[in-house]
C-alpha cells in the first residue's frame, strides 16, 4: 500500500442471521416489515444483541459502575490505531497469548505505541467466520493479562481489538483481560475482519456504535483511515 495514498478499510463483518453467536446471546433476525412493491419503501425489523457481529463494548459490560453507551465520550471513537500481526504464531499455536515481549519486539520494529490509541490484534481467525462452531470453539488466540496491563498503564492505550469472538483467549474462562480492561473510558472491539490489510501503524480508527441508553455495548461499523492528510 502506498503510504501517501488515502484509503478507507472496512473492518466490519456483515450482519446476517447465520453469523457466530456467543452461547446464550440473542440470535440475529432481519425481517422485512415493508417492501417497495407493497408499501413504496423498504423497512426491516431487527433482533440482535449488543455483542452481535463486529461490536464495541464499554466498561458497563463488566463493571457495575462502568460507563454506558450514551455517556461514552465521542472523541474516544476516533483514535490512532496500530495493528500487531501474529498470524504465523497462531498457525502454530491456536491458544496464542499476546505477551509483553511480543509488544516490545513489535515496538522495536515499528515505534512506540501512541498514547490514547487502539491496538488491533491480527490473528487470522476471521477465516473461520463462516464456520461458527470452529470460530467459537477453544482454543482461540487473545491478549494476555500482563500485555493488557502494560498497554493500559505504560502506553495509555484506550482500545483493544481482535478478529476473534473475544479479547481473552478461549482457554481463559475467567475473562481476566476483559475484567481488567473494561474500566473507565477504555473499550474493546471484537469480531473484526480484514486486519491483514492494515499497516502496522499510521492509521486512524473510526468506531460507529449505536448510542444506546444504559447500553454496555453495540454492534458497530469500524473503519480504518489509512494514509496522510485525513
Amino acid at each position: 500500500m502506498n503510504p501517501s495514498s488515502r484509503t478507507i478499510l472496512d473492518l466490519t463483518q456483515t450482519l446476517t442471521p447465520d453469523i457466530p453467536i456467543w452461547p446464550g446471546d440473542p440470535s440475529v433476525a432481519i425481517e422485512p416489515v415493508a417492501t417497495i412493491s407493497d408499501s413504496g419503501y423498504l423497512l426491516h425489523r431487527l433482533q440482535l444483541g449488543e455483542a452481535s457481529g463486529t461490536h464495541f463494548a464499554c466498561s458497563a459490560h463488566f463493571a457495575t459502575d462502568g460507563v454506558t453507551m450514551e455517556a461514552f465520550p465521542a472523541e474516544q471513537l476516533i483514535v490512532p490505531g496500530v495493528c500487531i500481526d501474529v498470524r504465523q504464531a497462531v498457525l502454530h499455536d491456536p491458544d496464542f497469548e499476546l505477551t509483553v515481549d511480543w509488544i516490545q519486539r513489535w515496538e522495536k520494529a515499528n515505534g512506540t505505541i501512541p498514547e490514547r490509541s487502539a491496538v488491533l490484534l491480527c490473528t487470522g481467525w476471521s477465516r473461520h467466520w463462516h464456520s461458527p462452531e470452529r470460530y467459537l470453539a477453544p482454543p482461540t488466540p487473545g491478549y494476555g493479562l500482563a500485555a493488557a496491563q502494560m498497554l493500559a498503564q505504560q502506553r495509555g492505550v484506550v482500545g483493544l481489538g481482535i478478529d476473534t469472538h473475544g479479547i481473552d483467549r478461549g482457554s481463559d474462562t475467567t475473562f481476566s483481560v476483559n475484567s481488567y480492561w473494561l474500566h473507565g473510558e477504555r473499550f474493546h472491539l471484537e469480531n473484526l475482519t480484514n486486519l491483514e490489510s492494515l499497516p502496522a501503524a499510521g492509521f486512524m480508527l473510526f468506531v460507529g456504535p449505536l448510542n444506546i441508553a444504559g447500553g454496555a455495548g453495540s454492534p458497530a461499523r469500524v473503519l480504518a483511515m489509512v494514509g496522510s492528510n485525513w
